[in-house]
């Protein structure tokens, strides 16, 4: 399932964009028959350089000296908390797990999500996380090129292709896969050390 490798790696890479540092990421696939599991993470550390509380911007400088700009929104408390030195840590991680369910179990989609910040009079921080979860049928497996199209259950479907010829044997035409797929953040802010 190098394709869900690519995938998450890609999804990683775009947390460039959010404007933190980063630390090259850790990516691992772990492969069972019927079952594959792509993770990644990037963590990242940061030093507030500059804050401009009228517009809730604050100026976080990397550990290679790179500084980046951000706008920090209204759901995040303590932002009266935030001090010139301090350091702000942030790790990111996503998860996908595709599962080959044989007997077929219905079709569906869910997902649930959780944010914890921190207390009030606390320095700013918190986590996020988000998992969603589909059941999807097995609509056609190309055997010569290793696609296998799933159909979710508001009838769209993608193809995805299956790199590894054990796990290709295995799933069959009107099988059925759940994919969860996992994000979480967690940031914290810690004093300047003296």
């Amino acid at each position: 399932m190098r394709n869900s490798k690519l995938i998450v790696v890609a999804a990683l890479v775009a947390l460039t964009n959010t404007g933190f540092a980063q630390t090259e990421p850790k990516v691992g696939v772990t492969s069972t028959p019927g079952k594959v599991t792509v993770t990644g993470t990037i963590k990242t550390k940061s030093t507030v350089v500059g804050i401009e509380p009228g517009t809730r911007t604050v100026w976080l400088k990397d550990e290679k000296g790179k500084v980046v700009q951000l706008v920090v929104g209204e759901e995040a408390r303590n932002f009266d908390q935030l001090k010139l030195g301090d350091v702000v840590t942030a790790e990111y991680t996503q998860a996908l797990t595709v599962t080959l369910k044989k007997g077929g179990a219905p079709l569906a989609a869910k997902q649930n999500e959780t944010l914890e910040r921190a207390p009030a009079g606390a320095k700013p921080g918190g986590t996020a996380a988000r998992e969603v979860t589909v059941m999807a049928v097995v609509t056609a497996v190309n055997t010569h090129s290793g696609v296998v199209t799933l159909k979710g259950p508001q009838g769209n479907s993608v193809d995805i292709v299956v790199q590894d010829p054990e796990q290709l044997k295995l799933i069959k035409k009107g099988d059925h896969m759940e994919v969860v797929y996992n994000e979480a953040v967690a940031v914290s802010v810690e004093p300047e050390a003296k």
